[in-house]
């Protein structure tokens, strides 16, 4: 069993990837981390590294090459990245949205005063300038995967199951997506 989970900044896509994972007992990757590590070791943080990528394809062509080689070569995994569903067709597809003002507040939480992995890309002085740097991410990011791929990741057809994580908790969830793996799987 393969499942990628894309959506929007903010929704929950690693959370609910790692326990997914771990409910079913599957190995989690995740693009994000990716990114965050090449940020790092290029000394930058990750918006810029989103538009240093709106000129410089290959950080694109690295995480999609890793994520169509995974797909090829390994089988029982949970992987998150806005892409991975593309790059691994033969996966069970979930598309997480919520409400972006609510994302720009856990996003900012998470960034600048909560998770101690994440503190180190807190850009941002407000949630406002969080939302703002959202919708500006989201929206080179739309365009560089229409001009790469023809495709647009946040169609919501592409996917076999979308989840609105806006007043749901975590766990909440996760149980409402495993049920619709099982029905999926028993397909």
């Amino acid at each position: 069993m393969i499942i990628t989970i894309t959506g929007f900044p903010g929704s929950g896509k690693s959370t609910l990837g790692k326990g997914i994972a771990k409910e079913l007992g599957l190995k989690h990757y995740s693009a994000g981390d990716l990114l965050r590590a090449i940020a790092n070791g290029k000394g930058i943080t990750v918006l810029e590294l989103h538009e240093l990528m709106k000129k410089d394809k290959s950080v694109d062509l690295e995480l999609d090459q890793r994520n169509r080689k995974l797909g090829e070569e390994q089988d029982d995994f949970v992987i998150d990245g806005r892409l991975a569903w593309h790059f691994i067709p033969k996966s069970i597809k979930i598309f997480v949205k919520i409400d972006l003002e609510k994302a720009a507040e856990r996003v900012y939480r998470d960034m600048c005063e909560g998770r101690e992995e994440r503190q180190g890309e807190c850009e941002n002085k407000s949630p406002e300038k969080t939302l703002e740097n959202m919708r500006k991410r989201m929206e080179m990011n739309q365009k560089r995967y229409r001009e790469l791929y023809k495709l647009d990741y946040l169609d919501e057809k592409n996917y076999d199951i979308v989840v609105d994580t806006t007043v749901s908790e975590i766990d909440e969830t996760r149980k409402i997506v495993l049920e619709e793996i099982k029905k999926i799987s028993k397909n």
